[in-house]
């Protein structure tokens, strides 16, 4: 989606900032910017927040890049590495505990090298490039978008253009089409990129990008659930 913002004419009307998604959600709630590609989960920290594209960072069953990984079975897990990347990552893998598998254990901040503390009963929630490395590694990979898919019926949604104002049409209409176009650079960008696992599997098939109906349902009850 950036390659098609950055190929776009928008390009010319906007600044774009490519930055960790807690800065960008730090600066869309200080108002220092107008939209932001960010965790959904971060939207009940900003006053206002609201969904502004059509486009995001989805999944439809497996996704591969969002995982619990365990040297033992999920009925053996007592703790659970919390990776410091993902706070939407965060909240679904607890409520997947609490309401899914219905098991109580103990979650902990992870440092930088928690995956290699990845032992015994304790497992580890990773995400990213991360995570697509580390699926044949250990024993036990529990899929988070496949989990909540499973207990609810719905598609999971993990990031999404946020705004705090409302910004006008015309906008909001060139900024999809530009997200549109991102799509017709993938094979590019996998060209581009040497990594142990199908990337082009990966942009299009495991990763959704269009928020249709569904999708804004199960983000919808996603964002109910944590702020019960």
């Amino acid at each position: 989606m950036i390659l098609g913002i950055e190929r776009n004419k928008i390009v010319n009307e906007i600044e774009l900032s490519v930055e960790y998604p807690s800065e960008l959600a730090r600066k869309l709630r200080n108002n220092e910017i107008d939209v932001a590609l960010m965790p959904v989960a971060a939207m009940r920290d900003i006053e206002g927040a609201r969904i502004v594209s059509n486009y995001g960072i989805a999944a439809d069953g497996k996704v591969n890049s969002v995982c619990l990984y365990s040297r033992v079975p999920l009925n053996e897990i007592h703790s659970v590495y919390l990776d410091y990347q993902s706070r939407t990552s965060v909240r679904l893998v607890q409520l997947l505990f609490e309401k899914h598998w219905k098991k109580d254990v103990s979650f902990i901040h992870a440092p930088e090298d928690f995956i290699e503390r990845i032992l015994a009963d304790t497992a580890g929630v990773i995400i990213g490039d991360r995570a697509l490395i580390h699926l044949s590694t250990f024993p036990y990979v529990y899929d988070l978008a496949t989990a909540w898919k499973d207990m609810t019926g719905l598609p999971f949604v993990f990031a999404a253009w946020i705004s705090n104002k409302e910004l006008p049409q015309e906008f909001i209409a060139a900024f999809d089409e530009a997200n549109a176009e991102g799509m017709q650079y993938i094979d590019e960008i996998v060209a581009q990129t040497a990594f142990p696992y199908d990337l082009k599997k990966y942009y299009s098939e495991d990763i959704h990008y269009f928020l249709d109906a569904d999708k804004r349902k199960g983000l919808e009850l996603f964002l109910s659930m944590i702020t019960e």
